[in-house]
């Protein structure tokens, strides 16, 4: 299978790292925004076609799929221009930026047949497909999620630190993992909401602190904690307190509440979520069904966030 790869920053190395595990799969051609770094991952993976023309990469001989790992903006846009060329698209989350852009994609999605699908890839992390299989088995019930979303970002730079030429977005982009993997794993649309937001930053035009409630129909709670001037241990902290027993998840990795790992290794074929997710991407389109985290199953969370904008009683312009 022939795929482009588009966006050339730290996550679309995930997925050339992660492609690289999977047979029978070839990125063909990478498109970006920066010449001189495209040309330089390129370079290093062996990539034989660069552009930074999105049209370019998709005309490219036998190009089946894209993967779209840009900046968050342009995803709509650009899944749209993928599904338009014919093309299977994976977009990283967030689908897009608004709930509207979002529902105009699901509904061109339906109108393609083609395969779309967004990364969720909570869903993929081993650790938490562990807690979900214990739930669809009846083992577990899911009483409270509590979540710590925690970065240092008082600088436009992404997750390498490197310079970003637009700005993230602690709800549409980062509450969006949280949101959507709440939703996921206690079954349905979240029945109540809540949301707080601290200063906006002068300069980044966003809110830098955020707090999130979430209640699902089963009474289970959600309760999220997202930061960009946490000076301490990056990333996402997920802990699940259950009617049988608690559970900490930090990425592919599952704990117990008292530190005991457990062991997720035949959870899956890898312990990699976001190769899982590309794994899970392939198999649908050769086998012609939705997939696992589809834009339609995604846009759930995308109403939530919608919520939780109108909630907080003011959009954030930096995005825009």
């Amino acid at each position: 299978m022939k795929i482009c790869m588009v966006g050339e920053g730290a996550f679309a190395r995930k997925h050339l790292d992660a492609i690289e595990r999977i047979d029978d799969v070839e990125v063909v051609s990478i498109c970006g925004g920066v010449q001189e770094v495209v040309n330089s991952v390129a370079s290093e993976r062996g990539i034989p076609h660069v552009t930074l023309d999105l049209n370019e990469a998709l005309t490219q001989p036998g190009v089946e799929a894209a993967i779209l790992a840009s900046p968050t903006p342009i995803h709509a846009a650009q899944a749209t221009q993928v599904l338009r060329a014919g093309k299977h698209v994976l977009v990283e989350i967030p689908m897009a930026d608004t709930l509207a852009d979002s529902q105009a994609l699901v509904n061109l999605a339906a109108e393609t047949g083609l395969v779309a699908m967004v990364d969720h890839v909570r869903r993929f992390n081993p650790s938490h497909q562990w807690i979900h299989n214990k739930i669809i088995a009846g083992e577990l019930a899911i009483q409270q999620m509590d979540v710590q979303t925690y970065f240092f970002r008082r600088t436009n730079t992404n997750a390498k630190g490197e310079p970003r030429s637009w700005t993230d977005h602690l709800l549409w982009h980062h509450a969006c993992h949280t949101v959507d993997l709440f939703q996921y794993q206690t079954g349905g649309v979240a029945e109540a909401v809540t949301a707080l937001q601290g200063p906006i930053h002068p300069d980044l035009g966003i809110a830098m602190d955020m707090a999130i409630g979430l209640k699902s129909a089963s009474g289970a709670i959600c309760t999220l904690s997202l930061s960009f001037n946490n000076e301490g241990p990056f990333g996402t902290f997920f802990r699940y307190i259950c009617d049988e027993g608690t559970f900490v998840a930090n990425y592919d990795d599952l704990f117990t509440g008292d530190g005991e790992q457990i062991d997720v290794n035949d959870v899956a074929v890898s312990s990699d979520g976001i190769e899982l997710a590309d794994r899970e991407f392939f198999a649908a389109i050769r086998e012609g069904r939705e997939p696992n985290s589809s834009l339609a199953q995604g846009l759930d969370a995308m109403v939530t966030l919608d919520r939780l904008e109108q909630a907080l009683g003011v959009r954030n312009t930096a995005r825009v």
